[in-house]
């Protein structure tokens, strides 16, 4: 399956020319604050800190999904990388934006080329639109414009009109993205939860403090055979923890803190499995599901090492959502299959190692 699934993205790559819309929305990507093509450094998720550790499945975590880093008693070392979702090019770590925290479970001894799987999460629960023509006009719409103070009165009118006004720019905050995302979403409403939660998200204490998601569906098959929609996201134990927002915001914290905070002790994760019910759109992933739905805890995920060299364990490696093992599928959300176009176009512009998709 996982084969088929692969040979289905070479076979649409093909069709494409190898480019085509993939290219685009990776050139729509770039901003004016952002990093020069020619430094080979991601268009978004621009600023990231490398850590390494190691996971360990739950006792039940094999009984829904198969996978080799889900059986009871392995233990698998992960390399982790932390990100500030945007793409400017400068650290503004205390400014309100969404997160990542892209994982790779290393299932054999050689991290240079050996078998592995990607679980990529964000601070949000949904993608910002359900399919690839929209996402390109979401890149454009969202490029960034000037950004002024509102004034008071205007921001009452909004209150008045149950609408929320903008807030204020940060210090030396002259153009930001939202403007264009908010009026984007003001069209589409599968966009309005994801936006306005990138705007006013906040900036975590720490990046051990915030939770991840994995916004895609996939598709795991347990140890009875049975197939089952689910969504991943990943709790830190110590609990969720946000920056006081009426504290000026701190440009450069994160890292630091990461460092620090790893030097004193591990850090650790929850990953929890959420299986999709009827009414559940599995190949949406603008559209966040219930909390209600069921959760299994599928492990524990514990940080324990910054990494010492965060140009090979940070900047240059090259991470994929499509990168899965035998016992998780890809749905058929499309947002998915084109982010393994997306990241493998990134990847050749940036000179990152090749990631391979399976052993052959």
């Amino acid at each position: 399956m996982l084969v088929r699934s692969i040979g289905r993205g070479l076979v649409n790559w093909v069709m494409t020319g190898g480019s085509s819309i993939y290219d685009r929305l990776v050139d729509s990507l770039w901003r004016p604050d952002g990093p020069k093509p020619e430094e080979k450094r991601r268009p978004v998720h621009t600023i990231g800190t490398g850590a390494s550790g190691f996971f360990a499945a739950s006792d039940n975590a094999a009984h829904f999904c198969t996978a080799e880093h889900f059986q009871k008693g392995r233990t698998v070392p992960v390399s982790v990388r932390f990100s500030n979702g945007s793409g400017n090019a400068t650290r503004h770590d205390g400014w309100s934006d969404l997160r990542g925290m892209a994982t790779r479970f290393h299932l054999d001894d050689d991290r240079q080329a050996g078998v592995a799987a990607d679980l990529l999460a964000i601070t949000v629960p949904g993608f910002f639109t359900p399919t690839v023509d929209e996402f390109l006009d979401f890149a454009k719409w969202a490029l960034p414009q000037p950004y002024l103070r509102q004034s008071p009165w205007y921001k009452f009118v909004k209150l008045l009109n149950l609408e929320q006004p903008r807030r204020n720019p940060y210090p030396r905050e002259t153009i930001s993205p939202d403007i264009g995302a908010e009026a984007f979403a003001d069209r589409y409403d599968n966009t309005k939860l994801p936006v306005f939660l990138d705007a006013s998200i906040g900036a975590p204490a720490s990046f051990a403090r915030a939770p991840y998601h994995a916004v895609h569906s996939f598709i795991v098959t347990g140890s009875d055979g049975a197939r089952r929609h689910v969504r991943f996201n990943w709790q830190p134990t110590l609990g969720v923890l946000n920056k006081d927002p009426q504290q000026p915001p701190e440009d450069v914290y994160l890292e630091h803190e990461l460092r620090e905070r790893l030097a004193a002790g591990p850090a650790s994760f929850s990953l929890m499995m959420a299986i999709g019910e009827g009414g559940d759109d599995f190949n949406d992933s603008s559209r966040a599901w219930s909390f209600q739905r069921r959760r299994v805890f599928m492990g524990t995920m514990t940080i324990d090492r910054y990494a010492d060299d965060q140009w090979t364990d940070n900047e240059h490696m090259s991470f994929n959502p499509c990168r899965l093992v035998d016992g998780i599928e890809p749905s058929d959300d499309p947002i998915l299959h084109a982010r393994r176009h997306l990241y493998e176009v990134s990847r050749l512009r940036r000179g990152a190692p090749l990631c391979p998709f399976a052993r052959s």
